[in-house]
């Protein structure tokens, strides 16, 4: 998988040296950080990574069942307490689909995910180095690759089709769930999404560390459109 994402060296270097002279001042300000989750929430230095998992996926099952809680939530309160600092919990890589709204469908709200979007929710250098500051500086606990069904980058890379300007280039590094597929556009989506978090676990120190020392949890899952409802694979 290494040959299908790689990740200068030199610049990988450079931004971990940023992220460890910044690191002393995000543990100073995690400690005087209030609480900005949802009441039923802890602060996020106090979640363990398997609930911070369990919590993300209670709140898709409220969504599921469209029994949202975090729309009662102040949002005017919210967006005061997050303009100087944030404290997710956890992070999802998704695809940049538009009828897959992260934080709806988690049933969360301000500052609460970290999101990071891509079409076909794919691992790239700067997808890495996103996912690795919320890991070493904001202490993130969950982390969740996210694919779709009926995911229009998987469908297209499956027919390789000419298409207008740079599209074709998800098309590489989508092949190796597309070879394993057989042409199932669900079992490819699936497979994705389980060979990019495997990419995260591999290709970044930052997240292996972290993973390896149980402070982080690193899942994917694939998010029913009809449903609501997310598996994790």
């Amino acid at each position: 998988m290494k040959d299908h994402v790689h990740v200068d060296s030199t610049g990988k270097r450079q931004f971990l040296k940023n992220v460890l002279s910044t690191a002393a001042v995000g543990a100073a300000m995690q400690a005087g950080f209030q609480l900005t989750a949802t009441p039923r929430l802890e602060a996020q230095t106090n979640l363990s990574p398997e609930a911070a998992v369990k919590e993300l996926m209670a709140g898709n099952e409220r969504f599921a069942a469209n029994k949202l809680t975090s729309i009662e939530q102040d949002l005017s309160i919210l967006r005061d307490r997050t303009v100087q600092k944030q404290e997710p919990f956890a992070a999802v890589l998704a695809c940049a689909d538009s009828r897959v709204p992260v934080e709806l469908i988690f049933d969360q709200t301000i500052g609460h995910i970290f999101v990071t979007r891509v079409a076909g929710n794919l691992v790239t250098p700067e997808i890495i180095a996103s996912l690795e500051y919320a890991v070493a500086v904001l202490g993130i606990k969950a982390l969740l690759v996210l694919g779709h069904t009926g995911c229009g980058a998987i469908k297209a890379a499956m027919k390789a089709d000419p298409v207008p300007g740079q599209i074709s280039t998800l098309y590489q590094h989508l092949q190796p769930a597309v070879k394993q597929a057989d042409g199932n556009v669900d079992k490819a989506t699936s497979i994705n999404a389980a060979l990019q978090a495997d990419l995260l676990r591999t290709s970044s120190t930052v997240i292996r560390d972290a993973a390896k020392a149980g402070n982080l949890k690193v899942e994917s899952g694939v998010y029913d459109l009809s449903t609501g409802k997310i598996i994790v694979t």
